[in-house]
């Protein structure tokens, strides 16, 4: 009779290790598919973080309330080209490569903490007459300058270089 015994209990520790097994795959599984929607949300995502030695000025005159916000190093690849103006109380996205100017509805923008995130802002329901776009490199910085057609005004907006390692630590 204790043999019977042992072997009752051999099995119920081998069907106890399965059970085991299957419930930790199963949250594998999950975890795997929850992982794999939330990338695929993110996949159209773009944070913008502030540039804080950025320059912005509308007709050579600094305003008031003026903040310039690029995306951060997870995104510069597919958005380098992007920048991100707060004029007043109104967003504009400036696409430098294909000249063009959007109106960014501040509902369009998700705060965290002074940066942001967003969607595709680059909707043609948005798209902002502008004109006389230039971009030159001012020494230390990259200056675009375009004239809003909605305003009649010239808006500057000046980019500091990235700075390389190598020059911050004066290693030539």
């Amino acid at each position: 009779m204790g043999i019977a015994r042992s072997g009752t209990r051999m099995m119920r520790k081998s069907s106890f290790r399965w059970m085991a097994c299957a419930i930790l795959l199963f949250f594998c599984a999950v975890f795997t598919v929850r992982a794999s929607r939330a990338a695929g949300d993110d996949a159209g995502q773009v944070y913008w973080t502030q540039v804080s030695d950025g320059q912005l000025r509308l007709d050579g005159k600094t305003p008031l309330t003026w903040n310039v916000y690029q995306p951060g190093k997870k995104d510069k690849k597919k958005g380098s080209n992007l920048i991100l103006v707060l004029l007043g109380h109104r967003y504009l996205m400036l696409d430098t490569k294909a000249r063009l100017v959007y109106e960014v509805p501040a509902a369009e923008l998700q705060a965290q903490g002074q940066d942001f995130h967003s969607g595709d802002l680059a909707r043609p329901e948005y798209l902002v007459p502008s004109t006389d776009w230039t971009d030159r490199d001012v020494g230390a910085a990259e200056l675009y300058r375009l004239t809003l057609e909605d305003y009649g005004r010239v808006l500057d907006v000046e980019l500091p270089h990235p700075l390389y390692p190598d020059i911050r630590l004066g290693i030539h």
